[in-house]
């Protein structure tokens, strides 16, 4: 993959950027040591990376993938534990995480996700907000708030109940339950299922044909899609609340305690 010098794209540390034919743009996650998870620069530029994009005029297209094993394990353990005692960075993520949904939904161009391996906090964002989510049917999808020690906030409330219906949604967002990819695609979570090896060609596959389409006609079919979730946005921006304040709380520590310790918590 080869890097995008654009001063635009420049500056990310932790995504990678090839433009392909077509005015197709390809992201790649790139912290393959740790599972793609989410620290403080990564989890900031997943946040802003979708107004940069919107204001590219040479993409059409963004595809979105993680370096290695997985998509994205999850928010960084030493960053969540550091959130717990430092308001100002609490503040400071929380209101990324708002930026991230934000972002994606207002973003003009069509996003498509290629999805493997795990796909977790704000990595799963990033998956299940895309327009089109193609995902390995052994990859792993789960919202860990609960079992964290937090309310489910980030996009869970806005989408899931849209995607897969209010019971399955509660089932999964209460319990912590992961769903591999092809049980997500039997749910209506994502797009399409396909065997690991042929996510990112799908993928691609996709966006080429979605950037050679009429772009306008496109785009104003997704903003207005979209509408379903913009009218939620209050819901949204309540669990974002309650998420927010579990991470003054005691539960939060023993949440990071026991994903440290590799245990069950006890709350």
């Amino acid at each position: 993959m080869n890097d995008v010098h654009d001063d635009r794209y420049d500056p990310y540390e932790h995504i990678r950027f090839e433009r392909r034919a077509n005015g197709v743009l390809h992201l790649r996650l790139d912290r393959p040591d740790v599972l793609n998870a989410t620290d403080e620069v990564l989890h900031r530029e997943l946040s802003v990376v979708w107004r940069d994009i919107d204001a590219d005029p040479a993409v059409r297209v963004a595809v979105i993938d993680g370096a290695g094993r997985g998509f994205s394990a999850g928010g960084d353990l030493d960053m969540i534990e550091r959130m717990t005692t430092d308001p100002v960075l609490r503040t400071r993520v929380m209101a990324e995480a708002l930026d991230l949904v934000r972002n994606l939904i207002d973003c003009s161009k069509p996003v498509v996700s290629a999805v493997h391996g795990p796909a977790v906090g704000a990595g799963l964002v990033a998956a299940l907000l895309a327009d089109v989510s193609v995902v390995a049917e052994d990859a792993t999808l789960i919202d860990g708030h609960t079992r964290l020690g937090v309310a489910a906030g980030d996009h869970a409330v806005l989408l899931w109940p849209l995607l897969c219906g209010m019971a399955k949604a509660k089932y999964h967002l209460l319990l912590c339950e992961p769903m591999s990819g092809a049980r997500a695609e039997q749910l209506g979570m994502v797009s399409l299922s396909v065997p690991r090896d042929d996510v990112l060609p799908t993928a691609f596959d996709i966006a080429d044909r979605l950037a050679t389409g009429a772009q306008e006609a496109i785009r104003l079919t997704k903003r207005a899609l979209n509408g379903w979730l913009t009218q939620a946005w209050p819901l949204f921006e309540a669990s974002w609340n309650y998420e927010s304040s579990g991470f003054a709380g005691e539960d939060v520590r023993e949440g990071v305690a026991s994903h440290r310790e590799k245990r069950p918590p006890v709350f």
